[in-house]
């Protein structure tokens, strides 16, 4: 794992790098309406990564001077192999796969150089980078790979805007096929990435013996292997194993998929109290379309295990509506809020 220098650090204010993300998406005019609010750049330090031609274009074009000064945002102009001109709103190519990248590859040498303590990346198009001959499922191993780290996770988090109640999971497998999973998932994997929540939950969110609930991989937990056989064969034993070894935390499982996001559900809403300091999803979908539906403005992209913080909006590019002015700048903002949490926390 590379180090970053200490000695480069303010440690004064959170120094947090944003990434505009696919030009050619919203990220340009999220982050810029999220750095309108007062509440979101107060005690830090906050620098936007990507082309300033395309930031500039943006802020015209949608007038975004109702919300921002231009001369408030602080720009770290990036250069790339490829003309601006080819950049247009509501559309990704190669060129605007190839901006984005270099916007991320950008923000990770300084973070990693001691620049800032953390990125917030606004959406990329994985196509775009695929079209731009970057061979990487998205900026999440990026990050890692850049980093030198060979174990993280794709923690998601959300603050209810209804009770006092924290939604947080971790994500086991990522982006794979589905039909990948039940093979990849092993008690090794399992094991670290396990280590690594209670690692951040600890670390990040101070919780020092946290309540895990884990989820089964099949329908009702596989009804003791008549419906699939994975928790009966290992995952059942390998809960065991780590709950003896962990005495410090509760680890509850393998909980029915369909069943387990009934109370979280509720406590979002303030009517449940008692529920898990975190949930740990086996495979993306079966952890992100009940986060999705409870809090897609709200929940936040965190990956656990870098040297540094990273956090994202938990939304795509939205070519569809880009250039109209109508983004939603909700989730990016809090990404912004939980980066300088998360850096505060750390500090």
């Amino acid at each position: 794992m590379m180090k970053i220098p200490v000695s480069k650090i303010n440690w004064t204010v959170p120094r947090l790098a944003i990434t505009i993300g696919d030009p050619g998406g919203i990220g340009p005019e999220i982050v810029m309406k999220a750095l309108a609010d007062p509440r979101v750049t107060e005690n830090c330090d906050l620098t936007i990564v990507g082309s300033r031609q395309i930031l500039q274009e943006t802020y015209q074009k949608l007038s975004l001077e109702k919300l921002v000064y231009w001369e408030n945002l602080k720009i770290l102009d990036v250069e790339f192999d490829g003309k601006l001109e080819d950049i247009s709103l509501g559309k990704g190519n190669a060129v605007s796969g190839e901006a984005s990248f270099c916007y991320m590859e950008t923000a990770i040498a300084q973070t990693l150089t001691g620049e800032f303590h953390g990125i917030v990346t606004a959406p990329i198009s994985k196509t775009c980078w695929q079209t731009a001959g970057h061979k990487y499922p998205g900026q999440t191993e990026l990050l890692a790979e850049k980093a030198g780290v060979k174990k993280f996770g794709m923690l998601f988090v959300a603050h209810s805007p209804h009770s006092n109640f924290v939604l947080r999971s971790l994500l086991v497998t990522t982006h794979i096929p589905l039909c990948q999973v039940p093979v990849t998932l092993t008690p090794e994997l399992m094991s670290w990435k396990l280590e690594l929540l209670v690692e951040s939950l600890q670390k990040d969110f101070g919780i020092s013996r946290p309540k895990i609930a884990v989820a089964g991989l099949n329908p009702h937990s596989g009804e003791n292997g008549q419906l699939g056989t994975e928790e009966k064969d290992w995952l059942i034993s390998w809960l065991d194993k780590e709950s003896d070894r962990r005495p410090n935390i509760r680890l509850d499982g393998p909980v029915p998929p369909d069943t387990m996001w009934v109370k979280p559900s509720q406590a979002w809403l303030g009517l449940q109290a008692l529920t898990y300091d975190a949930y740990l999803a086996l495979y993306h979908d079966q952890g992100l379309i009940p986060i999705k539906l409870m809090a897609f403005d709200l929940a936040v992209n965190t990956t656990i295990g870098l040297p540094f913080v990273r956090t994202s909006p938990d939304h795509g590019t939205a070519f569809d509506i880009a250039g109209q002015g109508i983004a939603d700048a909700t989730s990016m903002k809090a990404a912004i809020q939980l980066g300088k949490e998360l850096v505060l926390q750390r500090i």
